[in-house]
């Protein structure tokens, strides 16, 4: 599995595109490849293809949110479906993790591609 990472305001942008949901089963293997990265820079959750989310993908949200406050960088997520910011929404937590600032499109020339791991 590939991971594109690419910078946008000085915060490093993870984009997964086989990652189409964020559900109990993947939440640990994002977190595994997430946090690393949050202990050095800001990241950018780019969830552009991710149409499901439950509890236990809010709860791998809110786990990288703390490990990046604690790091003293920011975590947030970007181009986020509808869907899933509506659920955000639900529970309260959109205007925490969601960035309005980075709409990003798939031609950035300043993107490549390494995996995670």
């Amino acid at each position: 599995m590939s991971t594109t990472l690419y910078e946008v305001n000085d915060a490093l942008v993870v984009a997964r595109a086989e990652m189409t949901e964020l559900v109990r089963g993947d939440e640990q293997l994002l977190i595994q490849r997430v946090a690393p990265l949050l202990r050095e820079k800001s990241v950018a959750l780019d969830l552009r293809h991710v149409d499901r989310i439950d509890a236990a993908g809010i709860a791998a949200l809110i786990s990288l949110y703390s490990s990046a406050r604690n790091a003293g960088n920011k975590f947030t997520v970007c181009n986020v479906s509808p869907r899933v910011a509506e659920i955000l929404t639900l529970v309260g937590l959109e205007h925490i993790f969601v960035s309005h600032n980075a709409v990003l499109g798939s031609h950035c020339e300043s993107c490549y591609e390494r995996p995670a791991a």
